[in-house]
């Protein structure tokens, strides 16, 4: 083969990639009611206040965006979404007496139990915009295994938790918020 075909491999192979047409988007789309207009004395530091008693860690504010984002972890069960592990079945075994070493394939059934098996955290992150009279709110949830491994990962700003996290910044005091 010539040289110079192999030159244009390349070339031709660069121009199959495409660039996405669209930007990627949450899955589900927030709620309605994860947006409403502002009351007359809502603030960060109220939604600040707010936050913290629902048992949220604020991680970052800033006030020239009207920005807060805050986040709580707690330990959990992960089930596999409702599919049982397998038993193992089978195994090697190796041994031997008198200077004499054998080897063989051991059949049985058996399965392992263990502290902390199913244990994974649950991590919640959420930040709330305060911009031109509106507040908005945007939620994520993650799973994460006992070994480190992401397990499930979606949107979950759902009207519920909005309309909860509403009450909760309107039950504070204007003049409470530090």
């Amino acid at each position: 083969m010539r040289r110079w075909l192999l030159l244009l491999l390349p070339a031709a192979l660069a121009g199959c990639q495409v660039t996405p047409t669209t930007l990627p988007v949450a899955e589900p789309a927030p709620a309605a009611e994860c947006r409403w207009s502002a009351g007359p004395g809502d603030s960060l530091d109220r939604v600040v206040t707010a936050l913290e008693a629902e048992g949220f860690l604020v991680r970052h504010t800033d006030a020239s965006l009207g920005l807060v984002s805050a986040e709580r972890a707690r330990t959990t069960i992960y089930h596999d979404n409702g599919v049982e592990r397998l038993p193992r079945i089978g195994g090697f075994v190796l041994g031997g007496s008198g200077g004499h070493v054998s080897s063989g394939v051991m059949i049985g059934l058996g399965t392992g139990f263990g502290v902390g098996v199913d244990e994974a955290t649950r991590i919640e992150r959420l930040s709330v915009m305060l911009d031109q009279g509106q507040l908005q709110v945007a939620r994520d949830i993650r799973m994460i295994d006992w070994r480190g491994d992401l397990r499930e990962s979606r949107s979950a700003s759902d009207a519920g938790f909005c309309r909860d996290l509403r009450d909760a910044i309107e039950a504070v005091p204007a003049g409470e918020a530090p």
